[in-house]
């Protein structure tokens, strides 16, 4: 759908993630799921101006940091199939 495919991660250490004030309590779920809807509403903003997608890379690190690998894969599943929930 976004014509982008998800940067490898990058070599070396990958620190956790900094306090997000949006989400201060020990359940990180909404943390989680509002770091992938960035980082895909980024990839495709960026897309569409014609400029790097660099930027979205902060987002990719901490959707991977934080999301369980089984709710990524469904989630990019299901924006292929067109039945994600999110507003991308």
């Amino acid at each position: 759908m976004l014509g982008a495919e998800c940067p490898k991660p990058c070599k070396g250490k990958w620190p956790t993630p900094p306090f997000d004030p949006r989400f201060p309590n020990q359940n990180q779920t909404r943390n989680c799921y509002q770091n992938f809807l960035d980082y895909h509403r980024c990839i495709k903003t960026m897309n569409r101006r014609g400029k790097s997608t660099q930027p979205c890379e902060y987002y990719f690190r901490v959707y991977h940091s934080l999301c369980p690998i089984s709710w990524v894969q469904r989630w990019k599943e299901q924006i292929k199939d067109g039945t994600f929930a999110g507003k991308i």
